[in-house]
């Protein structure tokens, strides 16, 4: 076999080859490092602004920081709502990897209870994992130094010192002034649809009745923030820059603190109502509903047992001053004398036989006084003073329903007072279109009787009772119940409440005078009703007393309080002002299930006007809200 010849390389075509290659490495090289180039440039120079950002946010975070709520005052300079500061176990469940086993552990140390916890654990679903939530209120020095201790076992867990609404007077002032508590879901959302969910960032409080609900944006204030640089554990190395929070406005009230003590302590037990109005501008001097309760126990949440203490047959959450509906009695008599005197059914001269009741014509049923044999012949003025429902019988059945529902209703009668309060009802002053659709029935001449002394289906407010007095003392002219007087902050004083409603227009404009005259002569007169309450004061008063029936009785009958089961005995109401011939102030007062208004309402109402005629005499005026 021959041997192959070896085959002479063709150096020149090698060289060429490896040329070519080499080119398109280097290309496709160039190539890969203009696209690096570019990316470089696409990250470090376009996207510049949106990476620096997110570098940003990983090292940079804005915390918001709540503002002080404002302060609120009693028309003297008195603190009735303050900030207190308080130190709060809280929770970022976000931050927090096995939350139920850190919550147990930590509820070892500060003796958290079951219930506790597990209302926490209820409390956070609603809300979002990302916003702090309190644990445990109110640590004392102890506690707060044991978590201090131990904090490094618990990421998520902080204590925080806050400031925490607190009410001086307790029970006092809760159905004027209202208490805050925690904000809730609902609440939040409606703050979202407001736009102002960015406002309430740092807060956990809310108002949520009185005046804290009322006037809650005035007194929240605006929400303030700080910009921290933070490590990679979340651990802030420092405070780049602050923006600070705007303090929510102080509010003067018109309320005078030691008038509603008064109030308090009169009414001792019973349940009832006071208000006490300033006749000359509307002002609330003492608004006042027993039984009361601590609105304290609600700021930092209020345990079951305790509320389920509040849920009884008293029903002290609600505000009888402005949501109890009563029969006005006789405390509407003044009202309907001036219709009867506007509509010419009487005179100030015209006289009534009151033998002792009342009969529709053709009707056996009587309508009874309460003076069984009757007041006699009784002009206006008697029938105010001794108070002669017979009289009041009569001017009700020729008037009609109609007319003494349109008049009334000027009055404030079967409406909202306006108070700057939410918690208000219209109570009921009945129409024939009412019992229509409310009982499917037509209107009874019967039904109008017992409407012309105040009773039947005639329900009114303590507020408006008051509201219709202040209305009758100025003649006509409304004045809004109001409880702020002005706003405090920076000693910028702004006046609020400046809108009046139409007046009252009479025909003759003297049937005022005649109205006002027997008031001042149900207390000056010895026969007056109100007479043996205000015996021996030293200035000069004017009202009206009412007794309302809570259960018919039947005819024939007589009332027998004994007998009666407890809540069906009579309200006793009273209403009135003073001085006569310039009013300062106008009372109202309720005291449920008690008896005659003439022994039992009008001494409150005595207590309440001897304090403030003491705490402001005739021979001064009114301190001076502007220099607080």
């Amino acid at each position: 076999m021959l041997k192959k010849r070896p085959t002479i390389r063709d150096h020149s075509a090698e060289a060429n080859l490896f040329a070519r290659r080499a080119f398109v490495g280097f290309i496709f090289v160039v190539l890969l490092i203009g696209m690096l180039i570019m990316n470089v440039y696409h990250l470090q120079v376009k996207e510049y602004d949106k990476y620096q950002t997110r570098s940003n946010d990983n090292r940079i975070k804005l915390i918001p920081v709540a503002p002080n709520r404002g302060l609120i005052y009693d028309r003297n300079g008195v603190l009735l709502a303050e900030n207190r500061p308080v130190y709060n176990l809280e929770v970022v469940p976000e931050d927090v990897d096995d939350l139920e086993q850190n919550l147990a552990d930590v509820s070892q140390l500060l003796n958290i209870s079951d219930i506790q916890q597990s209302e926490f654990l209820k409390n956070i679903r609603k809300q979002r994992r990302f916003k702090s939530q309190v644990l445990k209120a109110r640590l004392n020095e102890q506690e707060v130094a044991i978590f201090s201790v131990n904090q490094h076992k618990f990421p998520g867990f902080s204590i925080e010192a806050r400031l925490a609404r607190h009410y001086p007077f307790g029970d006092t002032l809760t159905h004027a002034l209202g208490y805050v508590a925690r904000l809730n879901k609902k609440e939040l959302s409606e703050l979202e649809s407001a736009n102002l969910a960015t406002n309430y960032r740092a807060t956990h409080d809310y108002g949520k009745l009185g005046i804290e609900k009322f006037y809650e944006r005035l007194l929240h204030g605006t929400v303030g923030s700080q910009r921290v640089e933070v490590n990679n554990r979340g651990r802030i190395i420092r405070t780049l820059n602050t923006v600070t929070p705007t303090p929510g406005e102080d509010l003067v009230l018109t309320l005078d603190v030691g008038l509603q003590q008064i109030a308090q302590h009169a009414l001792k037990d019973a349940r009832g109502a006071i208000v006490v109005m300033d006749p000359k501008d509307g002002g609330i001097l003492a608004l006042y509903s027993n039984p009361s309760y601590d609105p304290n126990l609600f700021v930092h949440g209020i345990s079951g047992k305790n509320y389920r203490k509040l849920l009884n047959p008293d029903r002290p959450l609600i505000n009888r001053a402005t949501q109890g509906s009563y029969a006005p009695a006789s405390t509407v008599k003044p009202h309907l004398a001036i219709l009867g005197l506007e509509e010419g059914i009487v005179t100030e001269q015209t006289k009534v036989w009151d033998p002792g009741f009342f009969q529709i014509p053709n009707v056996k049923h009587k309508w009874r006084d309460w003076k069984r044999w009757g007041h006699g012949h009784v002009d206006v003025y008697q029938a105010i003073e001794e108070s002669c429902d017979t009289y009041y019988y009569r001017i009700a059945y020729r008037a009609g329903i109609t007319k003494i529902s349109n008049f009334m209703a000027q009055f404030g009668f079967g409406d909202l007072s306006g108070i700057d309060i939410h918690e208000e009802t219209s109570a009921i002053m009945p129409t024939v279109e009412w019992k229509k659709e409310r009982f499917k029935e037509n209107w009874w001449p019967g039904d109008t009787i017992s409407v012309g002394i105040g009773q039947g289906y005639w329900t009114a407010t303590p507020i408006q009772i008051a509201n219709a007095v202040t209305i009758l003392v100025n003649k006509g002219v409304h004045r809004q119940p109001h409880l702020v007087q002005v706003t405090k902050q920076d000693n910028d004083i702004n006046q609020l409440f400046t809108e009046e409603k139409k007046p009252v227009e009479l025909k003759n404009p003297d049937h005022w005078r005649i109205a006002l005259k027997a008031m001042h002569n149900t207390v000056a007169k010895t026969t007056g009703t109100a007479h043996k309450a205000f015996k021996g004061v030293d200035y000069d008063p004017a009202g009206k007393t009412g007794t309302a029936q809570v259960v018919s009785i039947a005819q024939g009958e007589k009332y027998d309080a004994s007998k009666l089961n407890e809540r069906h005995r009579d309200n006793a109401i009273y209403t009135g002002f003073a001085p006569y011939d310039d009013p300062r102030i106008v009372v109202a007062v309720v005291v449920e299930n008690q008896g005659a208004g003439s022994s039992v309402a009008a001494p409150v109402a005595r207590q309440l006007m001897d304090y403030y005629f003491s705490a402001y005499p005739l021979d001064k005026t009114v301190n001076d809200i502007s220099e607080l």
